[in-house]
C-alpha cells in the first residue's frame, strides 16, 4: 500500500508523518486490499480539514474528509471512518465470494 502525504497551507511535520504511519497501521487487515491512500491536511483560520483518497485494487476509490480544530484528534477521526469503510469493503467482497 502506498502512503502519500500532502499538506494544502500546512507544512507537513515529521511528527505528523509519524503520527498518521502509526494509526494507519490500524488498517494491516486490509492491506492487501488498498492499492494507495493520499492524505491532503489544509489548514484555514484554525480549522484542520483532513481529506482521504483511498483506491481499492478493483477499480474502486472512495473520499472522505474530517474537520476539527485539533490536527491529531482530526487524524484519530479519520483513520475510524477509513477503518469503517474499508471493514464494508472488505464485507462486501467476501460476500461476493462466497455466493461464486
Amino acid at each position: 500500500m502506498n502512503l502519500e502525504i500532502k499538506g494544502i497551507h500546512y507544512a507537513v511535520t515529521e511528527r505528523t508523518t509519524e503520527q498518521i504511519e502509526k494509526k494507519v497501521k490500524k488498517l494491516d487487515f486490509a492491506s492487501d486490499m488498498i492499492v494507495d491512500m493520499l492524505f491532503r491536511i489544509e489548514r484555514d483560520k484554525g480549522i484542520y480539514a483532513i481529506s482521504t483518497n483511498i483506491n481499492f485494487r478493483w477499480g474502486l476509490s472512495h473520499h472522505i474528509k474530517v474537520e476539527n480544530h485539533d490536527l491529531y484528534d482530526g487524524i484519530d477521526a479519520i483513520i475510524e471512518k477509513i477503518r469503517n469503510k474499508v471493514s464494508k469493503e472488505k464485507e462486501k467482497i467476501q460476500d461476493h465470494s462466497e455466493k461464486v
